[in-house]
């Protein structure tokens, strides 16, 4: 059988459109997921970007658990240095207080990441190779990003004057202890989250590379997702450090890898490459430290005055991009599958017009299960 499919959504705009529209889309994507039969929808969270509206995981849930009946719904990720633990719990528990059993609370590192990305050295670098069918890409450094003043500025709104982050392990504790609550200290004396003490929530890590993400969710036994959509050069470094770290748990006896994809689904190839001819504008927006600008039309896209360095900074996000028909995308994502050895695979898709997006996953759907 094949193994089950998933969506991570970032409410993206497209040229010409707004958040509003961007949000519609989002939820009739939703709605058309579950009848598809995908199994998991999560949402981004995004802040600064121009052409994402998912900056909120939280309350875009809420309004996609009202329209939905049965999905799994959950993030990708909460951004753990930018909320305290107990506002983060507290959102999620009233989401399954309304919605029970339905919630997957992702999380990842981000005020942390920023800080340790901005002073990373460059690394050694290792050109494009195939492993076993799948390409692994030549790494891409987000250091530079990082470092820049408009990450900089951003950084100063996301967190409270002289305010430091969590480390991820601590931000744990303090969500674990939550969620079990009653919380107590040495006097006996008590503080309970509500809504979220004893809310039915699946946790899981998000990570891109074979860091402390990963290492954090094998060692306490949680479930892991892991970004080739994001970092394809780091997928099989990340999946293997936490396999490498896993300790059975209460909720999770073995491994348990989900692993992510850029996909764009079309009748035939050609019309798929058609369709993707945005990917690489809207990419180099994100690469060029802009945030993602609103997805661009097939038009735009095709005027698009390209560099020899505009082509090298979205090269690996590009040739990772499983754009084809529905027999070229499930051969690409079973290589994939296979590779990594995931056991559920969250797609990610995004084109300018909606319907596209829509019936790429429906093609997707109805090919992977037949």
């Amino acid at each position: 059988m094949p193994v089950p499919l998933s969506i991570l959504d970032l409410a993206p705009l497209v040229s010409g459109g707004d958040v509003p529209d961007a949000l519609r889309r989002t939820l009739d994507l939703a709605r058309r997921a579950e009848q598809f039969g995908y199994h998991r929808y999560w949402v981004a969270e995004h802040h600064f970007t121009p052409g994402v509206a998912s900056s909120q995981p939280a309350l875009l849930l809420g309004q996609i658990a009202a329209v939905t009946e049965h999905i799994r719904l959950g993030s990708g990720a909460v951004q753990t240095g930018f909320l305290t633990a107990l506002s983060i719990v507290e959102q999620f528990g009233l989401l399954d207080a309304l919605y029970p059993g339905r919630f997957d609370l992702g999380l990842g590192r981000s005020g942390q990441a920023r800080v340790e990305k901005a002073a990373a050295k460059p690394q050694a670098e290792v050109g494009d190779h195939i492993v076993d069918g799948l390409l692994i890409p030549k790494h891409f450094d987000w250091a530079p990003i990082f470092a820049s003043k408009r990450s900089q500025l951003s950084g100063s709104f996301l967190t409270q004057p002289g305010a430091q982050p969590l480390g991820l392990t601590e931000a744990l504790d303090q969500i674990d202890a939550l969620l079990a609550g009653p919380v107590a200290d040495d006097e006996g004396n008590e503080v309970v989250a509500t809504p979220g003490a004893g809310a039915d929530l699946q946790v899981w890590l998000l990570g891109s590379s074979g860091g402390e993400s990963a290492r954090t969710a094998g060692a306490r036994g949680l479930p892991f997702a892991a970004n080739y959509h994001v970092a394809p050069a780091k997928i099989l470094e990340a999946v293997a450090a936490y396999r490498a770290s896993f300790v059975p748990s209460a909720a999770l006896k073995q491994p348990r890898v989900m692993v992510s994809a850029d996909v764009l689904v079309a009748e035939d190839d050609a019309t798929a490459r058609h369709l993707a001819k945005p990917f690489g504008v809207w990419v180099r927006s994100i690469r060029t430290g802009l945030g993602a600008v609103p997805y661009p039309s097939i038009e735009e896209a095709e005027v698009f005055a390209w560099t020899d360095q505009d082509r090298a900074i979205v090269a690996d996000r590009v040739d990772t991009q499983f754009a084809g028909s529905p027999q070229t995308v499930v051969e690409r994502l079973n290589t994939l599958q296979r590779v990594t050895g995931a056991d559920e695979l969250l797609i990610t898709t995004i084109a300018h017009d909606h319907a596209d997006r829509v019936r790429s996953y429906e093609l997707l759907a109805k090919h992977w299960s037949a």
